[in-house]
């Protein structure tokens, strides 16, 4: 039986500040985890499609947590043991209203120690898809290898392949990130991107806002698919000879970090399942607007009870 997603990458333990603060003056704060792949992967079982997470983790207890909390997610675990390193950890809080710090602490960890031989642990026909982000290369040189020869052994295995952008520009503090994300970006099957990111991989001028006009330099770098988050202005995608447009949703927002991933996960759950484009963007917009209303990565992540209820008037569910 063909599993739907496989994704690599790094999850890491995350400490959430309680309260509106600076670090030096919160009491209180909370162990999570997180990771834009982990994220996408628990985003997708939630909408019951079968997700696989392949990572490196220490011998800790935070490994042990990530990979744990994943499990509990119904999350099939690749979780690779490396006691050389440590589990990296990000440190978000809140220092003023209506805005969010992160910090990493991730030079160096088990999860940017990943290397081709890691890869042999997935059987790449047994997925129909193969989802990457552009912070997987960031991390190391041999991570950034391993993000490539998984692209090539999806493809020989006739799984597709999905990339996020995902730019994280602390993860590139000495290299022009743009063509390496460019590269990647040609050689996969569905291309989703912030229309900064979009403006950033194709080179188009910083002063370009048309989301159309971005979804055909993202597809004329070669992937069949190209979709564009555009945060309060909605979202775009193109595919085929379709181009559809959708409206962001207005909700209270507590916390944007982990919203791109929900976004990401609902849009592939949608097209995997077939649906058609626009019903597949209209989606992802509904998971990453709920996910904006939790203030922790993925624990608020949308499942389809959450979806069908979105746009019902009483708020409150019986």
């Amino acid at each position: 039986m063909t599993r739907g997603v496989v994704t690599l990458g790094e999850s890491m333990a995350l400490i959430r500040g309680d309260g509106v603060a600076g670090l030096e003056h919160l009491a209180t704060a909370r162990i999570e985890t997180g990771g834009a792949e982990g994220n996408v992967a628990v985003g997708l079982t939630r909408l019951g499609v079968d997700a696989t997470w392949l990572g490196r983790v220490g011998d800790d207890a935070l490994g042990r947590r990530v990979a744990g909390e994943l499990r509990a997610e119904g999350v099939h675990v690749v979780a690779i043991v490396d006691a050389a390193a440590p589990t990296g950890l990000m440190i978000k809080n809140t220092p003023h209203a209506g805005r969010t710090a992160v910090t990493y602490y991730r030079a160096g960890s088990a999860g940017s120690r990943l290397t081709p031989a890691d890869l042999d642990r997935i059987d790449f026909a047994q997925h129909a898809l193969l989802h990457l982000t552009g912070i997987t290369p960031a991390l190391s040189a041999s991570a950034r290898e391993t993000a490539l020869a998984a692209v090539e052994l999806a493809r020989a295995a006739g799984c597709a392949v999905s990339f996020d952008v995902n730019l994280r520009a602390s993860l590139w503090p000495a290299e022009d990130p743009a063509p390496v994300l460019r590269s990647l970006a040609a050689l996969v099957d569905i291309v989703i991107a912030g229309d900064d990111e979009a403006r950033l991989i194709t080179g188009s001028p910083t002063a370009v806002d048309d989301p159309t006009a971005l979804l055909e330099a993202l597809r004329d770098l070669g992937p069949r698919e190209a979709v564009v988050k555009r945060g309060p202005l909605g979202a775009s995608a193109s595919a085929g000879g379709e181009v559809v447009h959708q409206a962001a949703f207005a909700v209270p927002v507590v916390d944007t970090v982990g919203a791109g991933d929900a976004f990401t996960a609902a849009y592939l759950a949608r097209r995997l399942e077939g649906a058609p484009l626009a019903d597949a963007v209209r989606t992802a917009a509904i998971a990453g607007a709920i996910a904006c209303t939790h203030p922790s990565d993925w624990l608020g992540y949308a499942r389809p009870a959450d979806l069908a209820a979105f746009d019902a008037v009483d708020p409150v569910r019986r």
